[in-house]
């Protein structure tokens, strides 16, 4: 039977196919291979089983990971000035770097074993987001060693014994990393680097050994201007065949150490006045020994692999932790800033534009780091997921700027105006950090999450392809025989079940018993279904043209990031006893998520070249009225969580460093609990229709209470002041740009006119 569907049936649509799919690339292959999927292909199925999210272990720190970010890591940010690092000094202090050495910041990741702290990608994540809260410029120094770079590489692919010299020199910081990928002829497009490697031999210590010939010319290269051993990508050649018979190897990645002759650091970028060490670096005929290959001789020209897979440190762990320390920062200092305020004797936080504003703050900043906790449970469990740190790269730091948008138009003119007090604009100037590092959001947003995941996510389609490159015809058709009609079930079963939620409105889809958040799981398994409908309707119509259509691609993946993030809001909700005071912010970021995603899928029907499919899709999707996102009581219950004192606050905001007086937000925090304090003692005088004067001159207020005030209203003074300078303190800061005085200047303007 089996034979005779694959002649009569399947050999027409396997020929269809060969020609439709375009041939693989090596780089797409080890790209769309690379990694691990999860809860994703869960959701890309059409019918997520929800008992798999539920069995998920909540990520949490170990007794030592507690006790060093209780200890050390408070203790460094109590440390850092940040305004001095950006503003003056242009580097960390020389006792920071010590201090991060000494304790180990820059060993992390490595293991115990070789002098490491071996902490969990979740300890990884906490530590680089409290930090951020403080400095990013300090954040971006910790997190580079301890994600994509050569600590990362060498755990996942060196040899025992690059690890064994490596490993405890980078744990202790004798040696200091960075990695070199980009240059200016390759960015996203790694493929293009013209950087180059020759196998030829050479003189290594006194002997001749085989070994490659670099040149190359690598820039924003964070930690360059100091690392003592870089990690170098670049495309290997063997013209002479001292390796084998393949000449042009491919990607590769080495260790070089940075004394060696012909290597050239030291020159830095400036990149958006956050002054983290990143710069050029270049090589010139720089000779290295063979086994200096990470992982060895047999790891050349595996290179792009090994990049890939290890994206999921920087992607999973490192930036979004940065991401989510800014959300949180932004709604943490947004609550407090609204509620001390005032404007019309009223605070700016009851004004319907500002509560707008925070309802968002507190539903992203709840759910975009009950993201950063699931992703890191997957991480722990072993599981390098490629497409996950990618949604989470992107969302997180696109979440980053619209928080800062948010916060800063809030906060109005005291987050203009530069100076130590100003505990926003470091944040803001380094969001376009987070948006183009460690693969462009662009790229991301438009190729990476749904060109990867609807490969590797969807139930079939990898074995579909994987068979059609196979280059045994015989063989070649069997495989697709068995994976396309199991996809051609598959795509039945997800025609019924988006037919039929949409129909009743998902109201019968199903849920696991999860009390008041049941039909949000029942409307996420709604569009679950509709989704994976639709992603089969697009390799249908498009085939191997789906990958030059970038904006369908782009809604694809923000619809898949959406329901990633939304479901784990759903599980940290579980996970945290189904607290009812959070409930809003989860009900909110259900509402802004389901609006997104039908708007996304409406616009991918709209768009979609063939129009008979995208009036068939239109009516097995979406019959009814559209999502129109969360009405505006529950907008205002979300910002009454940042706006007052609670528990329910506390979670939403987590570890936040209270910083000092100089950066504002420990002056801040004071003057929030102290107006919070007062309020009933306000509210009474509010009543009476008395100044504090008028009832301390009739009793009804204490002397105490009238002190209290006192101190209240300074400490609101404090906060709602901004930095200033006279000139001689701007040329203090500015010592090379001229700062006059109003006298200079007239001076200078007497001298002019005659």
């Amino acid at each position: 039977m089996t034979s005779l569907r694959a002649n009569l049936l399947t050999k027409p649509i396997h020929k269809w196919a060969k020609g439709v799919l375009p041939a693989l690339s090596q780089t797409e292959s080890e790209a769309l291979t690379a990694g691990e999927v999860w809860w994703e292909a869960e959701l890309f199925s059409g019918n997520p089983d929800w008992s798999k999210l539920h069995e998920v272990k909540a990520p949490k720190l170990s007794d030592e990971e507690q006790a060093f970010f209780d200890g050390p890591c408070r203790e460094l940010c109590g440390m850092i000035d940040d305004w001095t690092i950006n503003q003056e000094a242009a580097d960390l202090p020389a006792n920071v770097w010590k201090f991060l050495r000494d304790k180990k910041f820059f060993g992390m990741i490595i293991p115990k074993s070789y002098g490491g702290l071996g902490f969990s990608a979740f300890a990884h994540s906490e530590i680089i987001r409290f930090i951020s809260t403080r400095s990013i410029a300090t954040a971006v120094t910790v997190m580079v060693p301890n994600s994509l770079g050569p600590g990362e590489l060498l755990h996942m692919f060196g040899t025992d014994e690059q690890k064994d010299y490596w490993s405890p020199r980078l744990a202790d910081g004798r040696e200091l990393p960075a990695f070199g990928l980009t240059s200016a002829e390759a960015g996203s497009d790694a493929s293009a680097m013209v950087d180059e490697g020759v196998i030829c031999k050479g003189q290594w210590k006194g002997k001749e050994v085989l070994g490659i010939r670099l040149n190359w010319a690598k820039r924003y290269i964070t930690l360059s201007p100091v690392c003592t051993v870089l990690g170098l990508a670049f495309k290997l050649r063997d013209p002479d065949g001292l390796l084998g018979d393949v000449k042009d190897i491919g990607i590769t990645c080495a260790l070089v150490p940075t004394d060696l002759k012909g290597v050239e650091t030291g020159k830095r970028h400036l990149p958006s006045s956050t002054m983290f060490m990143n710069g050029p670096t270049t090589g010139k005929d720089v000779f290295i020994p063979i086994d200096n290959i990470v992982g060895g001789p047999d790891y050349a020209g595996k290179g792009w692999m090994m990049l890939m897979s290890a994206l999921a440190a920087g992607r999973g762990i490192s930036l979004p932790s940065m991401g989510c320390a800014a959300i949180a920062l932004c709604a943490h200092t947004t609550g407090a800033y609204a509620r001390v305020r005032q404007q019309f004797n009223l605070p700016i936080g009851k004004f319907g534009g500002v509560q707008a504003r925070m309802g968002r703050l507190a539903a992203d900043a709840y759910a975009m780091d009950a993201a950063r906790h699931l992703t890191c449970a997957g991480l722990d469990e072993g599981r390098p997921l490629s497409v996950i740190s990618a949604i989470m790269k992107a969302h997180a730091t696109f979440k980053m700027r619209e928080a800062l948008n948010d916060a800063m138009d809030v906060h109005s003119g005291k987050a203009v105006i530069d100076g130590p007090s100003n505990y926003l604009l470091p944040l803001y100037r380094a969001v376009p950090i987070g948006i183009t590092v460690e693969g462009a959001n662009i790229v991301t947003r438009s190729l990476i999450i749904f060109g990867q995941g609807s490969i590797r996510a969807h139930p079939h389609m990898l074995d579909n392809m994987l068979a059609l490159q196979e280059e045994d015809p015989d063989k070649s058709l069997a495989m697709f025989d068995k994976s396309v009609w199991a996809h051609i079930g598959h795509t039945t079963k997800t025609l019924f079940r988006s037919w039929g939620r949409a129909l009743t409105g998902g109201r019968f889809a199903p849920a696991p018993n999860a009390g008041k958040a049941t039909p949000i799981y029942r409307q996420l398994s709604r569009w679950s279904a509709a989704y994976a409908l639709t992603a089969d309707v697009l390799f249908l119509t498009l085939g191997g043209a789906l990958k030059r259509k970038e904006m369908i691609s782009a809604r694809m993946g923000d619809i898949l990031s959406d329901m990633y993030i939304l479901s784990a809001a759903l599980k940290r909700w579980e996970d945290e006893g189904r607290q009812d005071a959070d409930l809003p912010v989860l009900q909110y970021a259900a509402a802004e998520a389901f609006r997104r995603i039908q708007t996304a899928l409406d616009e991918v029907i709209v768009n979609l070249p063939a129009r008979w499919a995208a009036w068939v899709l239109r009516f097995l999707t979406w019959p009814g009225n559209p999502q129109r996102g969360p009405d505006d009581r529950l907008i205002t219950k979300c910002s009454d969580l940042l706006f007052h004192p609670s528990d329910t606050r506390d979670r939403i905001v987590g570890s936040v460093h209270e910083g000092c007086e100089r950066n504002g937000v420990m002056v801040l925090n004071r003057c929030y609990a102290k107006v919070n304090e007062m309020a009933p003692v306000m509210k009474r005088l509010r009543e009476a229709k008395q100044t504090p004067q008028q009832a301390q001159e009739t009793g009804t207020l204490s002397d105490a209470e009238m002190k209290d005030i006192q101190e209240m209203d300074d400490l609101v003074s404090q906060v709602v002041a901004v930095d200033e300078y006279t000139p001689e303190e701007l040329s203090a800061i500015f010592p090379d740009n001229a700062v006059h005085s109003r006298k200079d200047f007239n001076a200078i303007s007497k001298e002019a006119a005659e």
